[in-house]
């Protein structure tokens, strides 16, 4: 176990080194931080920490550089969740409730979080096997033509046609929707099928075929979407950080570009809570020299779906901590009240 003093002076190089870019001394340390202690006695304690493993010498100079190591020490026990602002949360929020629909809302999310972080910044569209039914809509496009419209609690809306063997009246649609909405509305899509399995029953012969097929429709509709999607923006802000990279930013440039490597960075989505994942804590190895910060979101307490930032190891995570956070709640009430 380090010392309160030592984990002190590794706060002080984490927070140097990310804000100056520069390997940070023992001089620098005492001049910056009132550490209490003689330059002697910080070199002394950054000795420690380099024999731990918490900061390295990048090359023949002075200063040291906190490894993942170290950064994973800082996050866990040194660095608070750094709070937005007043007028942060208000411009936040301002900006998310011009949204005018789901694409809407997820495209604001990613431009506000690669602005606020100066990351690249991830959003994941609610998973549909996560979700619950607000409402099934049915429109008659022609005699023996429907459109079916699932609309979902996170305000996700997916519209299928239905093709008819025979022409279905309006008076049988409207039975049908009023039937159909009383099983499912406010269930999960995991919940549906027994909910409808008798309902083509409870009509009359001529009309089964037609209920049927609009009720295959539904399911299809319910588990078909298994794939999930994402919205990436702030790319470019990585030209910024070129020298964190150490050979070449390509590798991650290409990993970005890989879906299924960006959903498991983020996690599993009805993992709630903050996650910081360092360095060589990715999986990925080309996202080795990057950091992820991840939430999930939702509404009513319940998350469904992540969103996060990619960016280097040296990275402001009080800050970018505080902004994840900030921005999943505001989505999380957004998705609520829609």
């Amino acid at each position: 176990m380090l010392s309160e003093r030592r984990l002190e002076v590794l706060r002080a190089i984490v927070q140097d080194y990310v804000g100056t870019e520069e390997p940070v001394g023992s001089k620098a340390l005492t001049e910056r931080h009132g550490l209490g202690v003689s330059p002697a006695t910080v070199r002394n304690d950054m000795a420690v920490l380099e024999d731990e493993g918490y900061i390295a010498q990048p090359h023949t100079s002075a200063g040291r550089i906190p490894t993942d190591k170290g950064y994973r020490l800082f996050v866990d026990r040194l660095a608070g969740v750094k709070p937005l602002s007043t007028p942060e949360r208000r411009a936040i929020q301002n900006f998310l409730d011009g949204a005018v629909d789901l694409d809407d809302v997820v495209g604001r999310t990613v431009r506000l979080l690669a602005q606020l972080t100066r990351q690249v910044a991830v959003v994941q569209y609610p998973s549909l096997t996560r979700s619950t039914v607000r409402h099934v809509e049915l429109l008659s496009l022609a005699p023996a033509r429907l459109m079916l419209v699932l609309i979902t609690d996170t305000g996700r809306v997916e519209q299928r046609l239905v093709d008819c063997q025979a022409p279905f009246g309006e008076a049988s649609l409207a039975d049908l929707r009023a039937r159909l909405n009383s099983r499912v509305v406010g269930r999960r899509f995991t919940d549906v099928p027994p909910l409808v399995k008798d309902l083509p029953e409870s009509f009359e012969n001529e009309d089964r075929v037609t209920v049927r097929s609009v009720l295959d429709t539904l399911l299809e509709t319910l588990v078909e979407e298994a794939e999930e999607r994402l919205m990436i923006g702030g790319t470019a802000n990585l030209t910024r950080f070129g020298h964190d990279f150490p050979l070449t930013i390509r590798p991650v440039l290409e990993a970005l570009e890989e879906q299924v490597v960006l959903l498991k960075l983020l996690g599993e989505a009805n993992e709630s809570g903050m996650a910081v994942k360092i360095g060589h804590e990715n999986a990925y190895e080309g996202l080795n020299s990057t950091s992820v910060v991840s939430v999930g979101y939702g509404s009513g307490g319940e998350a469904v779906a992540k969103l996060g930032v990619v960016g280097p190891t040296r990275m402001d995570y009080p800050g970018t901590m505080g902004a994840v956070r900030a921005v999943a709640r505001y989505v999380g009430q957004i998705l609520a009240e829609s």
